[in-house]
């Protein structure tokens, strides 16, 4: 048989990719197409290493080509992947020229495991391949130094130009900077909120990030200087808001949710954590007990029309690995690791989808 590249793309015309309903020719994400001995290879680009859909849209080039050419012919899709970026706030874009995608982890109130969320969440990116960086943006309570077992670590210093700028400390493959590195542990930071948003500022734009998929960004509790800072000067590409089942929590997380959408703001909410959904005992693992309420999150993200990105369950390793220095993510055989290796895919993959909406629709859709 012989077949041209056309041939075999217009069969992959026929497979959508699931969450922005286009085809993957239109979409751009089909390359390098080769025919040689009777086998067809291509490159399927994802828009992140984390894609949840990965083996769906590789089963699915497949079927495509083989439903077209018949089921004798060999189809090897090689799946690679190139982060993706929104084309809007160009001019914010200059400060961080190298890093695609700005991830603020919020939440209403504290208590509900942000820092712990924020952590994991950066490790787990990190270990699908994803380029990840961290700040912690906690100016009054840092808590990722402890987080990474780094309380004692201070961030080196290079010459670029005339400005000095902070080499981020790097540890299960996230680059890490805090406050934490620069003031003495033991003393709290009493600053007025103009101080800790210039402080905030000078932790982005004075550290040497280099090239970044992801930079997750810690945020205090609450909606605040900080957060506003952080929207008003930086291209931030979406939210996640951190709960729990609690009502108190799910009220502040909906508090949250509405700051984000205002007018002058309007950051796209990536969706809601529940986190510590219910608890579960080591010696019971197969109990749940919902300490904080049942499915809070789920109700409240069906009110608000957002996506769940996951529910995380309250169980001790999680506390004592933070306590340690070790998030429970760098633990590949962790069945914690897992629920947060599926919370990056589903944060990504939120990502993805805004970012290919906004830049459809060159304008910023959110609500």
């Amino acid at each position: 048989m012989n077949l041209s590249v056309d041939d075999v793309l217009n069969a992959l015309r026929n497979v959508l990719d699931p969450d922005l309903k286009k085809d993957l020719v239109t979409l751009g994400m089909i390359e390098d197409v080769r025919i040689k001995d009777g086998t067809i290879h291509f490159k399927v680009v994802l828009t992140t290493p984390a894609c949840p859909l990965k083996n769906r849209i590789r089963q699915d080039c497949i079927n495509a080509v083989k439903s077209k050419f018949g089921n004798d012919i060999e189809v090897e899709p090689e799946m690679t992947s190139r982060v993706t970026t929104s084309g809007n706030t160009v001019s914010k874009k200059e400060m961080l020229p190298g890093v695609k995608n700005i991830i603020a982890i919020v939440s209403g109130k504290g208590g509900v495991g942000k820092s712990t969320v924020a952590a994991n969440l950066a490790v787990a990116l990190a270990k699908t391949g994803a380029r990840v960086g961290l700040v912690d943006a906690d100016i009054y309570g840092p808590s990722m130094p402890l987080m990474f077992g780094l309380v004692d670590e201070r961030p080196q210093i290079v010459q670029k130009g005339d400005k000095p700028l902070m080499i981020p400390i790097e540890k299960y493959g996230v680059k890490l900077i805090s406050i934490g590195f620069l003031v003495d542990p033991e003393k709290a930071v009493i600053w007025r909120g103009p101080m800790a948003s210039s402080a905030l500022k000078q932790l982005f734009t004075d550290t040497e990030w280099g090239e970044l998929d992801y930079l997750i960004v810690d945020t205090p509790p609450g909606t605040g200087d900080i957060h506003l800072t952080l929207v008003q000067s930086l291209p931030v590409a979406g939210v996640a808001i951190v709960t729990t089942p609690q009502e108190v929590a799910l009220a502040d997380a909906q508090k949250a949710v509405s700051m984000y959408r205002q007018d002058g703001i309007k950051v796209p909410v990536l969706g809601l954590i529940e986190n510590m959904s219910y608890f579960t005992p080591a010696e019971l693992p197969n109990n749940k007990y919902y300490i904080f309420g049942k499915e809070g999150g789920v109700r409240l993200s069906e009110k608000l029309n957002i996506p769940l990105l996951g529910q995380i369950p309250l169980i001790q390793s999680v506390c004592e690995s933070g306590d340690n220095g070790l998030p429970v993510a760098a633990d590949e055989k962790s069945d914690m690791g897992k629920a947060f290796r599926d919370l990056a895919e589903s944060v990504s993959q939120q990502v993805s989808i805004w970012n290919a909406f906004m830049e459809m629709t060159d304008v910023n859709p959110c609500k």
